[in-house]
């Protein structure tokens, strides 16, 4: 199966398309292994010979045999009916052997290209790729390639039988009464149509499925992955509400799904269960039309033991994997049949108030010795009551305009801090004020009016570049805009992902560039206060220090906006301690609060940060 694949018309149902799509290189790929298919059906004819055997040796062991009186005679042919039974087992080897010689090239063929489409991928959209985002290739050359090669062994066993065993059953009710097949040809034929017509919606409705539980699985896993933006912005009814959609079409498709497999188990009943009935009912009928005990005998053992176990087994076969197959090895032929990601929010709609924010007044000035930009009282907070406090009975007043860097170990509940003062976390015990206003209490508006809280995991949309930098003050201005991308550094990635208007695509950006599309969306916004925990710890020093000194140098021209403004981050490098105004050192017990020189003879954690950061080369820029 190495042809390329057509794509599917607009509008086509997925199954039909599919089949379309995957018949000719089905047909190229059988049609080069026809000595295989002959030696396959030659070993099949023995089966078939062999249910030709038990059905018709039955009946003559009751009419020729047992009812006429001739013991022997009957045993003669049970005697040959067990020697074809014993018999099966070299044809079964054989055909298992022409199996392998279908299915192991198939597979073969898949992981060749799922490899090819892998490369492919990885060539065009490195980005992608080195974000590890396209786990479907992982999927399609480990697990998809045995779905497809179990599932194509399993209908060409379970068809085979069926075609075969059908040749032996028929030939043999023909060979005992021509009658018999009056009754049993009909429902059998038409329980077979009918089956055979729900295959491609079956298809459809199967792969619809897929899709809708992989856009579910993508959809929650974004909004775990973005869960403190939604908070922050404010927007956890949209998002509860487009989970909910995706939801909502995944029930759809099932229940669509569900109605095509019992529209399938009437067809297997027509089809298994009609002809048996039938016979039974026309019994008399059949007496009286000269067919003989043995041979109604014979076509009952037809229909149970040989006819009907391998119609159901067919047909589950082709209702289940043979749907799975086409769905799968269509994935193969289109690699672009990844999970469709969720929507992103409506750019026409209200934009839901983020976490991003602007600081105070520039550096230069002094701070103001009024009401304080931020205030932790006695704050307290665990993460479960049996678990120790991350942040305990912690006091910290931070003046208007004053510029914070957050210090400490791994896990010492420096992003519990940010969370705390933003209002996302609330503490166990203690208050937070931002601008002397209680943070307990304000909606989400109100505190995406006063603050921002940048994380280490910066969110950008699907949309244009523009789009993403107005997201939280859509009425800011062109002149604005220009002003903010090269205060920030950011003119040379707006260059380049080809100016304000050009759509953005998320996956093709790395976690840099990212951060950086955030930190100008902030530097837009009009909250005074703005926390960055960790927010450009995937830019280089020298944009990371850009960054920061935009934030604290920034002039406001409307008074409103400078009343209470400051910034607070949560730092990974020595630098970002350094330039702080002071800096707080969280150690557990005792925290420490001051300048970078009173901290290097009061804190024995922050000199042992400080050497730390002084002998570890910076990371690469991104």
């Amino acid at each position: 199966m190495s042809a390329a694949a057509e794509s599917p018309a607009p509008g086509a149902p997925p199954g039909r398309g599919a089949l379309r799509r995957n018949l000719p290189p089905a047909r190229r790929f059988l049609a080069g292994r026809k000595r295989v298919l002959v030696r396959l059906g030659g070993w099949s004819l023995l089966e078939s010979a062999q249910t030709f055997l038990g059905g018709y040796c039955l009946a003559q062991a009751l009419d020729r045999g047992f009812l006429a009186g001739q013991t022997g005679t009957g045993l003669l042919w049970l005697a040959v009916a067990a020697a074809s039974i014993l018999g099966a087992g070299p044809p079964m080897r054989g055909v298992f052997a022409q199996l392998a010689e279908l299915t192991e090239p198939l597979r073969d063929a898949l992981v060749r290209r799922a490899v090819r489409q892998a490369l492919r991928r990885a060539v065009t959209d490195p980005a992608r790729a080195d974000d590890r985002a396209d786990t479907g290739a992982v999927s399609r050359l480990t697990h998809q390639t045995e779905i497809v090669r179990d599932s194509f062994a399993g209908l060409v066993l379970t068809v085979r039988a069926f075609v075969f065993n059908a040749v032996g059953a028929l030939i043999g009710l023909l060979a005992l009464a021509p009658e018999l097949l009056l009754v049993v040809l009909p429902p059998l034929v038409l329980g077979i149509a009918l089956f055979f017509a729900t295959l491609l919606p079956m298809a459809s409705a199967q792969r619809a499925f897929l899709d809708a539980d992989e856009a579910v699985a993508e959809g929650v896993g974004a909004v775990s992955a973005g869960h403190r933006d939604l908070v922050a912005c404010g927007a956890q009814a949209d998002a509860a509400e487009r989970t909910g959609r995706l939801i909502d079409t995944a029930e759809r498709t099932s229940r669509v799904l569900a109605r095509w497999a019992a529209l399938r188990t009437v067809a297997l009943g027509v089809a298994g269960q009609l002809p048996v009935l039938l016979l039974l009912v026309t019994t008399p009928w059949l007496l009286r039309q000269g067919v003989t005990t043995g041979a109604l005998a014979g076509a009952l053992t037809y229909l149970l033991q040989a006819l009907l176990p391998a119609l159901h087994s067919m047909m589950t076969a082709l209702g289940a994997a043979g749907t799975r197959l086409l769905v799968v090895v269509d994935r193969f032929q289109d690699a672009t049949a990844a999970p469709v990601p969720p929507k992103v929010p409506d750019l026409d709609a209200d934009p839901a108030p983020d976490m991003v924010a602007e600081v105070g007044p520039p550096r230069g000035r002094r701070p103001s010795r009024t009401v304080p930009a931020v205030e932790v009282r006695a704050v307290t907070h665990a993460y479960g009551p049996d678990s120790p406090p991350v942040l305990d009975h912690l006091h910290l007043t931070v003046r208007r305009g004053e510029h914070i860097a957050v210090v400490g170990p791994s896990g010492i509940g420096k992003s519990t801090l940010a969370g705390v003062v933003s209002g996302l976390v609330a503490p166990d015990h203690g208050t937070v004020l931002l601008g002397g206003e209680p943070v307990t209490g304000a909606t989400a508006q109100d505190l995406a009016d006063r603050r921002v809280l940048i994380p280490q995991q910066a969110y950008v949309f699907t949309g244009s570049v523009r789009d993403n930098l107005l997201h939280l003050r859509p009425d800011a201005t062109s002149d604005e805009l220009t002003h903010a991308t090269r205060a920030l550094g950011a003119e040379p990635l707006v260059h380049r992902l080809g100016g304000l208007d050009a759509v953005l695509d998320p996956r093709g950006l790395s976690h840099g560039e990212r951060q950086l599309l955030a930190l100008c969306r902030a530097y837009l916004s009009s909250a005074p206060l703005v926390l960055l925990d960790e927010a450009t710890c995937h830019l280089d020093p020298a944009a990371e220090a850009r960054a920061e000194r935009a934030f604290a140098e920034r002039a406001f021209t409307d008074a409103a906006r400078a009343r209470h403004g400051a910034l607070i981050v949560v730092a990974h490098r020595l630098s970002s301690a350094r330039r702080a105004d002071r800096v707080l050192v969280l150690d557990g017990a005792t925290p420490r609060f001051g300048t970078h020189e009173e901290l290097l003879t009061s804190s024995a954690l922050y000199r042992d940060l400080f050497g730390h950061w002084q002998h570890t080369p910076p990371p690469v820029g991104s």
